[in-house]
């Protein structure tokens, strides 16, 4: 939970000059990004002084840090000493170094859990669960095979903590003796399925199937 000030609500106090592009930011570590205007006047994008309730954190920026919505950590500078409003498009760090300039995150999910030792004791299914992700995108809908069998629809927790989170899921199945490996995929919330062929996370973000492998004895 981020607490802080609305980005656009300090650069109009503080009156912009005709003809600004971006606001580039720069931070004690010598980290350094540039934020387009028309993102850095959206309501969502915070300068954070707390977090959760409490202040910042040194480790997560105190003691000022900036969320930008949906985008990866690497276009996210903490430690933030300096704003300076640009007429032209301003360095990334990660950018200058072969990453994504745009750093949008892409659909991923997750399995954190196939909890077999915690059959229910009525029905004896097993709980799978995890986490997918699409930035602002949202979650429609995700989906678990098991072995070489059909995909199945989990159940989704919801609503979501906020429309910038990623989202739990469940699926409840019916064990059976053996090794199994189990795959999980998401659609985002306008429906398209996540990039299933795996790639590097250089330069846009890694993408394809996550698996786990395991073993019901009895």
């Amino acid at each position: 939970m981020w607490t802080g000030v609305r980005l656009k609500d300090l650069l109009e106090e503080a009156g912009l000059r005709r003809g600004v592009q971006e606001i580039a930011m720069e931070a004690v570590d010598g980290f350094y990004e540039s934020l387009p205007l028309e993102e850095a006047m959206d309501d969502r994008t915070l300068l954070v002084y707390e977090m959760n309730g409490e202040p910042l954190p040194e480790e997560h920026g105190y003691p000022l840090r900036i969320f930008i919505p949906d985008h990866y950590g690497m276009k996210q500078p903490k430690w933030i000493t300096r704003l300076e409003a640009i007429d032209h498009e301003g360095a990334g760090y990660w950018v200058d170094r072969g990453w994504s300039e745009e750093a949008i995150p892409k659909t991923t999910s997750v399995i954190d859990t196939v909890a077999v030792g915690e059959a229910d004791p009525g029905t004896s299914l097993i709980p799978v669960g995890g986490i997918a992700y699409a930035g602002a995108r949202g979650i429609s809908k995700v989906e678990i095979q098991v072995d070489d069998g059909p995909w199945q629809e989990a159940e989704l927790r919801k609503p979501p903590l906020s429309p910038l989170t990623w989202v739990q899921w469940r699926y409840e199945w019916k064990p059976k003796i053996g090794r199994h490996t189990f795959r999980v995929r998401a659609y985002d919330g306008t429906g398209e399925l996540q990039e299933t062929d795996p790639s590097d996370p250089h330069p846009n973000g890694a993408t394809g199937i996550h698996s786990v492998t395991e073993n019901v004895r009895s």
